[in-house]
């Protein structure tokens, strides 16, 4: 072999050489790389399964520890899972029995289990689904349910589950409620039947009385004396007293009670009723702000609302020009009304007692402290509050809200 050819096999030794030595390198630092992104992975599948292990536990702990049932079902209805609250409330124990959600189903709410259920595959979920179901002991128990589907990877529906709440309790109280409103309601109806009958019969004597009294004026005409005449005066008073107690206590018995149908109300033409009734007299004008609004309920009740509080204002006026005026403010959801007079005023220590049957601050003949009560039992009825603000010697203004 010749020199040369010697030099030329040195030099393909040594290229190779440093190509090994190369490889090797690149070898050496991607297998670092390598185990570098092993131990990464093998700390975040550390971490990963000390989170599933952790939510796991936490599912579970929810599960057990819910207060209300939770079912788990495939889709044809076969139980695969019970919380401990489930199989005490419907009575089986599905890790002994088989259990398939039709038998839990009280028949008379079938057709409407099966449209909620068809619901629950079209749409995934429903909530407040309410029933009656069936327990193993044979109760009837009644029953709030939301559910949704669970789907595997291809979004296909295979199985559901739900949370019942027992609301037995509750449907019994909706029912003694119900029953209790039907007996209030009858029970109003013969109060308020009685009362008009109350009246009649209070009433007749009391008429009579007043016509022995005119009777003996007129028999004994010229010769009875100033005293008896004041006497007879007084007998007079006494007894129409007594029949506006009478009717008062009448209208009051009414007012609290609800209509059978609601229509609407013009408030403008109420007002023009309450003054062609009312006795103004020409020291007094009545103001009406701006056009009243048109609601729904009772006319008589309105015109009994409005015309006792605007009596009231006349009755307490003390000015040379006394004024009443009417206005209203509308809100979203209902309507500010006030009575604003310049009248006596009332003291703040009597703001709420004024609103109690029979409590008149002012006692005479045309006041028998219960037009206030009226006033407060109809906007109860309407749902609304009502108060007052008020400056003795500069009158008062009543405010009270309607629901629309």
């Amino acid at each position: 072999m010749s020199q040369e050819q010697i030099e030329i096999l040195q030099r393909a030794l040594k290229r190779e050489k440093a190509a090994r030595k190369a490889a090797e390198k690149i070898l050496e630092d991607k297998s670092r790389e390598l185990y570098a992104l092993s131990e990464e992975l093998k700390i975040s599948n550390e971490k990963l399964a000390a989170s599933v292990t952790e939510k796991s536990s936490q599912l579970e702990g929810v599960f057990k520890n819910i207060n209300d049932a939770y079912v788990v079902m495939d889709i044809k209805g076969n139980v695969l899972k019970m919380n401990s609250v489930a199989t005490n409330f419907f009575g089986y124990d599905i890790s002994k029995e088989k259990l398939n959600i039709v038998k839990l189903i009280y028949q008379a709410d079938a057709t409407y289990a099966f449209e909620s259920f068809n619901t629950l595959l079209n749409t995934g979920s429903f909530s407040n689904y309410t029933a009656r179901i069936i327990t193993k002991k044979k109760e009837i128990k009644w029953v709030q349910i939301n559910a949704t589907i669970i789907y595997d990877e291809q979004h296909k529906p295979i199985a559901a589950q739900g949370i019942a709440r027992d609301i037995t309790e509750l449907k019994n109280l909706e029912k003694q409620k119900e029953k209790i409103l039907k007996e209030l309601e009858k029970s109003n109806g013969e109060l308020y039947e009685y009362a008009h009958i109350v009246s009649h019969d209070l009433k007749t004597p009391l008429r009579s009385i007043d016509a022995l009294v005119s009777w003996i004026k007129m028999d004994n005409e010229g010769s009875l004396d100033a005293t008896t005449l004041q006497n007879l005066k007084l007998i007079e008073e006494t007894l129409e007293t007594m029949e506006n107690l009478i009717s008062n206590i009448l209208e009051y018995s009414s007012a609290g009670s609800g209509t059978s149908e609601s229509q609407d109300v013009n408030l403008n033409e109420t007002m023009l009723n309450i003054q062609k009734l009312l006795f103004i007299p020409e020291h007094i004008s009545i103001q009406i702000l701006k056009e009243l609004p048109v609601t729904k309920g009772d006319p008589t009740k309105f015109q009994q609302l409005f015309q006792n509080l605007m009596s009231n204002a006349i009755k307490f006026s003390n000015k040379e020009k006394g004024i009443v005026v009417i206005d209203y403010v509308e809100k979203p959801s209902f309507y500010q009304f006030s009575v604003k007079d310049n009248g006596i005023g009332i003291e703040k220590k009597f703001h709420d007692r004024i609103f109690k049957i029979f409590h008149s601050l002012n006692k005479s003949k045309e006041s028998t402290g219960i037009g206030l009560s009226i006033v407060k039992k109809i906007v109860d009825l309407y749902e609304g509050t009502i108060w007052l603000e008020s400056e003795l010697g500069k009158g008062t203004t009543f405010f009270f809200t309607i629901k629309k």
